[in-house]
């Protein structure tokens, strides 16, 4: 599937993560099967930083832990593939697994408009002391989107445990 699209519906930016709450997925999905939208599923590996963005090619990233990086992207990126499809499959739904490097809220922006997206999704941080203290020094990838786009985002909450509010 192409990135842009001029020979369709325009796509879906789905940013997506290891262990993520499901319902980000099934949010996107059901939204990009009712719109007739390809999904673009974004990765963002912030052990890496963008050195060079070129959109006609693929970025140019460095590791800041060259040694395990390979291993470890082919390994997440597998596992993420199994997730998207095992959700999408059943739909009907193109997709496809962009692996980004650097600042995760700046990437999945630039992905949105280089690919002139008609939305992004985004799933909420992680309930727990760890997940909030990561989110006050780093910020909120769906924070940051929602004060810097010009394209529609739809963050997606985590379903609360049962008993929970």
């Amino acid at each position: 599937m192409p990135d842009d699209s001029a020979n369709g519906p325009a796509p879906l930016v789905v940013g997506v993560v290891p262990g993520q709450h499901p319902e980000v997925l099934q949010v996107a999905a059901s939204l990009a099967k009712t719109l007739s939208a390809p999904m673009i599923c974004a990765y963002v590996d912030e052990a890496s930083y963008l050195v060079e963005w070129d959109p006609a090619r693929s970025a140019h990233r460095l590791s800041l832990h060259p040694d395990a990086d390979d291993t470890r992207i082919r390994t997440t990126t597998q596992e993420l593939r199994s997730v998207i499809e095992a959700r999408c499959a059943s739909m009907g739904i193109d997709w496809t697994l962009r692996t980004l490097a650097g600042d995760p809220a700046r990437a999945i922006g630039r992905l949105a408009a280089d690919a002139n997206a008609c939305m992004i999704v985004v799933g909420t941080p992680e309930r727990g002391i760890g997940h909030r203290i990561s989110a006050a020094l780093n910020g909120s990838v769906a924070a940051w989107l929602s004060h810097h786009q010009d394209r529609p985002i739809l963050i997606v909450p985590a379903v609360a445990p049962a008993g929970r509010k």
